[in-house]
């Protein structure tokens, strides 16, 4: 009876985290929408500035190199190792 008990427990517990997990990805799935929304709304915000302002778009900075002043990118085929 004790193992029919546990078993029934068990199963149950199973089904909550089985719709837990699905209401959280949902929620991710929500949160993923609305960060593309928000870059395509940002993209588009920034361009339209930029026809408006075209001596503002002009005097920004380039994107700054890595913060250690090292190297950004490495190739995977560099790192293979010789002989």
């Amino acid at each position: 009876m004790l193992l029919w008990m546990t078993a029934a427990v068990a199963v149950a517990l199973a089904v909550a985290s089985w719709m837990r997990a699905g209401r959280l990805a949902r929620k991710l799935d929500a949160l993923t929408q609305s960060y593309w929304e928000l870059r395509y709304d940002f993209t588009r915000l920034r361009s339209q500035v930029a026809r408006l302002d075209p001596e503002a778009a002009e005097t920004e900075a380039p994107p700054a190199a890595a913060p250690d002043g090292g190297v950004t990118y490495i190739s995977l085929s560099s790192m293979k190792k010789k002989g």
